[in-house]
């Protein structure tokens, strides 16, 4: 049966890959973008989710086009890279407000539906530095890291309405991202993954999709690594 997708930041990366994967499985799909031009093939809704009245205008445009939403991917995520001693003030709550904050807002308006329908998935892209920290990215770990105990907490809140919500954490996946890296950076980072490769986009879309399932009706709370081992024991 088709369901009302959102996928926040579903333009590109993994967000795209993820936004395909509902579409092929016959989900109508709509994505929020905050700049360029958005792909063809899904509903798309310029949104900055740092912004509240631009979340609710895109939720109100998602539902008169394809219904509340019934599976929330909040994926839409920014990093500001600095070193503690260097990092401002702003370099560290631009990054929560987008990464954390941002989602708390998309998921608070998700719910509004879900809680009246009884039912409702939701999954949120995390990452693998949430959980094993990076140089550099205090703030971006923060905020990935938050994302666990908000998932944890909505769960125990929602779990009675048979809504379930989950965290994908991602390790270092090929994207335009990564492939900007050195030669010399990409195999450094490959050294510390078991599996030696990169994860493809469509890897962690299938993570998603399957907790957004039937098949995953049972869980929630969890914190599924794609990560190929990097983080393993975290």
């Amino acid at each position: 049966m088709s369901r009302s997708v959102l996928v926040t930041g579903g333009n590109r990366g993994i967000g795209l890959a993820i936004a395909r994967a509902f579409a092929d499985a016959g989900d109508k799909v709509a994505i929020t973008y905050r700049s360029g031009e958005p792909p063809a093939g899904f509903l798309a809704v310029r949104c900055d989710i740092t912004d509240p009245e631009q979340v609710e205008r895109a939720y109100k445009e998602i539902e008169e086009a394809q219904g509340p939403v019934e599976v929330l991917v909040a994926n839409a995520g920014v990093t500001r890279d600095q070193l503690l001693l260097r990092m401002s003030e702003e370099d560290f709550t631009s990054v929560l407000e987008t990464n954390l904050t941002g989602t708390f807002r998309v998921v608070k308006r998700a719910s509004r539906g879900m809680l009246r329908a009884r039912k409702g998935r939701i999954v949120l892209i995390s990452s693998v530095v949430g959980l094993l920290g990076s140089a550099g990215q205090a703030n971006y770990a923060a905020s990935k890291a938050g994302l666990v105990g908000f998932a944890r907490s909505i769960a125990r809140e929602l779990g009675s309405r048979n809504i379930t919500i989950n965290v994908v954490a991602p390790g270092f996946v090929d994207t335009d991202m990564t492939r900007a890296l050195s030669d010399e950076q990409r195999a450094n980072i490959l050294t510390g993954v078991p599996l030696g490769r990169y994860a493809q986009p469509e890897e962690v879309a299938a993570s998603v999709r399957f907790l957004s399932s039937d098949e995953a009706a049972y869980i929630t709370g969890a914190v599924i690594p794609v990560d190929g081992g990097l983080g393993m024991g975290h």
